[in-house]
């Protein structure tokens, strides 16, 4: 896309990260009543601008309008010496799909972790996701592990 920047997100982005971030809570079934707690939206945010936290955001802009987001975090692995990055959020809006702007926020994120000395970046997406599948596999490779979790 002409134009298209990826940057950090700045605290003045958040009338407009926040219906990307509802998109993308509503895309994985967490609306209405089972919307995320307002408190947990409000630390997300607050964490993007914390120094102390692992937590990174990037959007993607085009001609003063978000098209797109990413966070990030960075963490230690049993398994390296370098941190791992874990892309744990990507969300574009509907007319942004097919465009190019979620490769390039994940190329931005692989920049990122260049940068940081991380010796991975990875996440995960749910088996139903075939759209963004179709993306992640000419930009990444499978793993071939699948994610248990319990709520404790």
């Amino acid at each position: 896309m002409a134009d298209l920047v990826i940057r950090p997100v700045t605290r003045a982005d958040r009338d407009q990260w926040l219906p990307l971030w509802d998109g993308y809570n509503a895309f994985y079934g967490r609306s209405g009543d089972t919307a995320l707690d307002p408190a947990v939206t409000a630390m997300t945010w607050e964490r993007f601008f914390d120094a102390y936290e692992p937590v990174h955001a990037l959007v993607a802009e085009q001609d003063g309008r978000l098209l797109g987001l990413t966070h990030y975090l960075f963490h230690r692995s049993t398994t390296a010496i370098e941190p791992s990055c874990y892309l744990q959020d990507l969300f574009t809006t509907e007319q942004a799909r097919g465009k190019g702007v979620g490769r390039a926020l994940i190329e931005a994120v692989y920049a990122a972790a260049r940068a940081a000395g991380a010796s991975r970046v990875y996440w995960q997406t749910h088996e139903t996701n075939v759209t963004a599948m179709t993306l992640y596999d000419r930009v990444a490779e499978k793993s071939g592990f699948v994610v248990y979790r319990k709520l404790v």
